[in-house]
């Protein structure tokens, strides 16, 4: 792994729990739409608000999508999985319990790798689909967190929305690995099309378990829960604060609870939610209003088929071509950039040269700008132009950055008629040249003079001065050769 998280004699077991929202155009058991930002408790139906005689009827195409992650995540896919009945009282779910699965799930065991230096691989223990629970609203308290809070209200539209549950083995062995695991698990997922996996709107919700234990010992410690961690980073920082934590109970002789806990990004502290000192009894049971569900051989082949190039594939693609690992991860990870990059490419005829721009210039535009790289008005084939003329010699690298604003501030402008009509084309005329470092020359004796008294280094100040005198224009190679030849003559 890329660095176990290892102090005083302990290590750290991570597992996680990943709650992805799926792309559907309707929730898993009705026909309510599955949209989010509509008004509250506007896309609702008897199914979801669990009125009397109501009855569910399972999404197929969640069914589908839920297969195709599965698949993805090198999962096993039963011939048949059923639906279950979890028995729980809480305010977000109207019929006081929830349809999911629990010892027939889609997708069974499978193992996730990830590549890169340390790289390490992840078993799946399962990922089984039920319904979403619905949204509580705490009015008045801190942050929207229910301590403190005046009351609280339910906005239904997200109760039974497709949620698949990706749940993980505790192989991960530092905060580190537990986010860059995750953050190529959503990459996955967000590359087959199955959810947008945005954490902010709450499509991809993460819960690691967390415990340590004696360094070479195969038995488990007891573990904490952190639950509803929305970003990557603070995912990592909240179970370095638990390990922390855990660590400095057990140096001081005391027990480590088992608890559900919550990470303050702010502040850095953790807070417990509530006890989980007995598991709970849900007193699972199948689904009497639903059907089992069976799977085709044929069409689960068909639906690998039709997988497009995952990250991990991706990963090794990149690399192969020889481009550094850092870079291949990002690409590999960000599935814009990485179609933007490949097109780029594929124009440009150079995998080297295409990242080079696509991690320089292009990379600092979309950061400035705030846009991923569909969004940019330097569209694959205008970049492309611009790298042409650098290949060739037209201009240089100065010059092309020049070239590149003026692609972003005019969407018409073309990197041929923004040389042409600013006169960037460079100097590489021997003659021209040739009269630009005669004239530096003879303005700077004393640098020549240096030079000729064994102070290699004035040729730095001397090209510099011959690129001012150019315009910025002048061939860089040309004319450190010809200022060579003109000091030591």
């Amino acid at each position: 792994m890329s660095g176990a998280w290892q102090r005083n004699g302990y290590e750290a077991v991570i597992g996680l729990e990943i709650h992805v929202q799926l792309n559907t155009a309707s929730k898993m058991f009705c026909a309510c739409p599955n949209r989010y930002g509509d008004e509250p408790n506007t896309n609702v139906c008897m199914v979801c608000l669990a009125h009397p005689g109501a009855l569910p009827v399972a999404n197929a195409e969640a069914v589908r999508q839920s297969a195709r992650v599965g698949l993805a995540l090198g999962c096993r896919i039963p011939a048949a999985s059923e639906f279950s009945r979890k028995q729980y009282f809480y305010p977000d779910s109207p019929k006081a319990y929830q349809i999911s699965q629990y010892d027939q799930p889609l997708c069974a065991e499978g193992s996730f790798h990830v590549p890169g230096e340390g790289a390490f691989s992840v078993r799946i223990t399962r990922a089984h689909l039920e319904e979403d629970a619905a949204k509580m609203i705490h009015a008045g308290g801190d942050a929207g967190r229910i301590q403190g809070s005046a009351g609280s209200v339910v906005d239904f539209n997200r109760a039974g929305t497709p949620l698949l549950e990706i749940v993980t083995e505790p192989d991960l062995r530092s905060p580190e690995d537990a986010r860059r695991f995750l953050t190529l698990l959503r990459a996955t997922v967000v590359a087959i099309g199955a959810s947008d996996c945005d954490m902010e709107k709450g499509s991809l919700r993460a819960d690691a378990n967390v415990s340590i234990r004696p360094l070479g010992s195969e038995e488990y410690g007891t573990k904490t829960e952190l639950k509803n961690m929305n970003s990557f980073r603070f995912l990592e920082r909240g179970i370095e604060a638990e390990l922390e934590r855990q660590l400095g109970l057990v140096r001081a002789g005391e027990a480590v609870r088992q608890e559900t806990l919550h990470f303050d990004p702010a502040t850095g502290g953790l807070t417990s939610l509530r006890s989980k000192e007995e598991a709970h009894d849900y007193r699972y049971f199948p689904e009497p209003d639903l059907l089992p569900v069976a799977q085709d051989p044929d069409d689960l082949a068909a639906l690998a088929g039709q997988l497009p190039e995952l990250p991990v594939a991706r990963f090794a693609r990149l690399t192969g071509a020889g481009l550094p690992e850092a870079t291949a991860l990002l690409l590999a990870t960000e599935v814009e950039l990485a179609a933007y990059y490949d097109d780029l490419a594929g124009r440009v005829g150079d995998a080297k040269v295409a990242a080079n721009w696509v991690m320089g210039e292009l990379q600092a535009h979309l950061n400035a700008a705030g846009i991923v790289a569909d969004a940019t008005p330097v569209t694959p084939e205008r970049l492309a132009g611009l790298v042409a003329l650098v290949v060739a010699g037209t201009i240089n690298q100065t010059s092309a950055k020049e070239v590149f604003q003026a692609l972003v501030e005019d969407p018409a402008a073309t990197a041929a008629g923004v040389v042409g009509g600013r006169g960037l084309a460079q100097v590489g005329d021997a003659d021209e040249l040739g009269a630009i470092v005669d004239r530096v020359l003879a303005d700077h004796p004393d640098e020549v003079a240096a030079f000729r008294g064994g102070r290699e280094q004035v040729v730095g100040f001397l090209v510099g001065q011959c690129m001012k005198a150019s315009g910025g224009r002048a061939d860089a190679k040309a004319l450190q050769a010809l200022l060579r030849e003109r000091l030591t003559a």
